[in-house]
């Protein structure tokens, strides 16, 4: 067989694949967003619920201490499998986290999204591995298109999805033959969840300042800041799960942890902004002043939360965080609220995730040419300002940003 005829053969291959993969996680994505809007519509109509969220807590934890296996792992078992293929993700990971994602947030837990919708990605996807025969390199390719996939599906931006399917797996571990399979996944599946009548949430930024040399100062601060902040998330995230560690019953660990988000949700009123996704804070965030303190209840409720065993992302939280952080921060960093706010939104995701690209893209995709140069700037600082640790514990710790804080480190030991 000639050369150019294996090339044909092969390309046809993987546009099979990724009409597929894009199909299914975009169908997939899309009855979840269905789900999660009714059972957040139906807790904002029957408070009562979270009163539940222990006993709810306690399911997902035996749930997962019986049944889940690796589906445990979460997110990290998609990057061990990328980095060192040795065994197929179980399906069973995609209701799993399903499931519990959807119980977590009819009882109110805070959390986001974007890890379900990545889970279910790379669990349907790395099902065909053995159906299309497939070696461990193209295994990596199709877990990269269950990803991107997913994300673009849940959040609406396909080309930031794409990106954020390659640069979480590094960069330089990915092949060129990587990229046409994640954007085709990623657009497929957008598209694919748009025709089951999915409308995603759009932020508005209105007034955004000639770009000069007097902007610089402000991005750079506000930028490190929000990789801080970034930073802060990450580390809260491991101190709660040290401590709920020591808990060696897991199912107990989300059950006293439901406990103590009831008794403060009660603090705070059962119609606080803190609760599930916190999507119209978020919006609010962007037209009106927020609370000083929201960015910090939000990251204290959420870390919490996911280490207590409850599912979904983190990803819609740290939008939240960097919402009303910068909405804040425009008491005295002299930009538009809606720019702070819309900065704060891409760049803590960036420092946290360790995307920086990705969330340039995102910044573009959601908001336009002129907001996104600063919101591109401002990812960029926050990327290197928060840390060597992300909350992908599997992230490889190799490249750019690690070599760059190694060398910071052999400095300091001069």
């Amino acid at each position: 067989m000639s050369t150019t005829k294996t090339h044909i053969i092969n390309l046809l291959k993987w546009i099979f694949i990724c009409v597929i993969v894009g199909v299914l996680v975009g169908s997939a994505a899309a009855w979840f967003l269905s789900s999660l809007d009714f059972v957040t519509h139906w807790r904002a109509k029957h408070l009562w619920i979270i009163y539940s969220l222990p006993i709810i807590g306690f399911g997902i934890g035996a749930m997962y201490y019986y049944y889940g296996g690796d589906a445990k792992k979460g997110n990290n078992l998609l990057l061990e499998q990328h980095n060192h293929p040795e065994k197929r993700i179980p399906f069973k990971m995609a209701p799993f986290v399903y499931v519990g994602t959807i119980l977590t947030h009819l009882a109110g837990g805070s959390a986001g999204r974007e890890g379900t919708a990545v889970q279910m990605g790379g669990a349907i996807a790395d099902q065909f591995t053995n159906l299309f025969k497939l070696n461990d390199a193209q295994r990596k390719t199709i877990l990269i298109t269950g990803i991107s996939a997913g994300f673009a599906a849940v959040f609406g931006t396909p080309i930031a999805g794409a990106i954020f399917a390659l640069e979480i797996m590094l960069f330089r571990n990915i092949r060129v033959a990587d990229i046409f399979p994640s954007f085709a996944a990623a657009y497929i599946a957008h598209y694919t969840c748009l025709a089951w009548g999915i409308h995603h949430t759009a932020y508005a930024i209105d007034v955004v300042p000639h770009f000069n040399m007097n902007v610089l100062v402000p991005i750079f601060l506000a930028g490190l800041i929000f990789g801080t902040t970034a930073l802060l998330f990450t580390a809260s995230n491991n101190v709660w799960a040290k401590l709920f560690s020591k808990i060696k019953y897991e199912p107990l660990r989300p059950f006293i942890g439901g406990i103590i988000l009831v008794i403060t949700f009660f603090l705070l009123g059962f119609e606080n902004k803190f609760i599930g996704l916190g999507i119209p804070g978020i919006s609010d965030a962007f037209m009106n002043p927020a609370g000083k303190y929201d960015f910090a209840i939000k990251l204290l409720l959420t870390t919490f939360t996911l280490s207590a065993g409850f599912k979904g992302g983190e990803v819609t939280p740290l939008f939240f965080i960097g919402a009303t952080l910068g909405n804040a921060l425009f008491l005295f960093i002299p930009l538009p609220m809606a720019l702070l706010a819309g900065m704060g939104f891409v760049a803590v995701f960036a420092g946290a995730t360790h995307c920086a690209i990705a969330s340039i893209a995102l910044g573009f995709e959601m908001f336009g040419m002129g907001p996104g140069v600063y919101i591109g700037l401002a990812s960029i600082i926050a990327y290197f300002s928060s840390g060597s640790k992300g909350i992908y514990s599997a992230q490889l710790k190799e490249g750019a940003k690690y070599q760059f804080y190694n060398y910071l480190n052999r400095i300091s030991d001069l």
